[in-house]
């Protein structure tokens, strides 16, 4: 099964980094559907002293999805040091985990991983994970850019992303009405579609598309 990317929906940061101050603790859960099955979604970011989490998970009947990654605030970069992708779909178990090596500028995949995937490729400063580009992306459309560029460490290579505003939308969330950014980025088939709104830290909905399909959908319900 494909791994959630972009939201999932992360990559190398192009312009001002990230301020330490910005990065705070917070809890979002979501209304979700995957595959056109409704589901729970969640994300978190808790702090265990320099070291952050960040996880994002999704849910239902048939499927269970989740990713995490622990990360550092390297002088206002997100620099990732591990990350786990674990998925549930029909019965069908995958469990994929990734080794960053900063001193040899290397990274690595272990687990359920094709021996062509499991690399080793070589890292460049800035790189991030498909998790943390939705820390990017909140950060940089708050500073009022209009193109986004990242570069993403996953399934056994590295790529770039390129997300565009692509204009404004009003979005309801527990009862107040949001003023969001929407930001799309396009490669290979696949779109990812997120809206960002001012002091929420993490989008409001994101939306994964193949070759015209939904793959799944994230509504923001609440957050603290």
């Amino acid at each position: 099964m494909a791994r959630m990317s972009a939201i999932f929906l992360t990559a190398a940061l192009v312009g001002a980094a990230l301020p330490a101050h910005a990065l705070k603790p917070f809890s979002a859960q979501y209304e979700a559907s995957f595959k056109g099955i409704s589901a729970g979604g969640a994300m978190t970011l808790s702090q265990q002293g320099q070291r952050w989490i960040y996880s994002m998970s999704i849910r239902n009947a048939v499927a269970n999805l989740s990713q995490a990654t622990v990360f550092e605030d390297a002088a206002g970069r997100l620099r990732p040091l591990g990350g786990s992708d674990r998925s549930m779909y029909l019965m069908k178990t995958r469990t994929i985990i990734t080794h960053y090596n900063w001193k040899g500028m290397q990274v690595r995949w272990s687990g359920d991983v094709k021996p062509q995937r499991a690399g080793p490729v070589a890292m460049q400063p800035g790189d991030m994970d498909a998790l943390l580009v939705n820390l990017a992306l909140v950060r940089d459309v708050g500073l009022g850019r209009k193109a986004m560029d990242y570069r993403l460490l996953e399934n056994g290579r590295a790529k770039s992303m390129a997300y565009r505003v692509a204009g404004r939308e009003k979005i309801a969330v527990g009862g107040r009405v949001l003023d969001t950014t929407k930001v799309v980025q396009s490669a290979g088939g696949k779109q990812t579609i997120a809206w960002i709104a001012a002091g929420i830290p993490a989008p409001v909905r994101i939306v994964q598309r193949e070759d015209g399909s939904e793959m799944f959908r994230l509504q923001l319900t609440s957050w603290h």
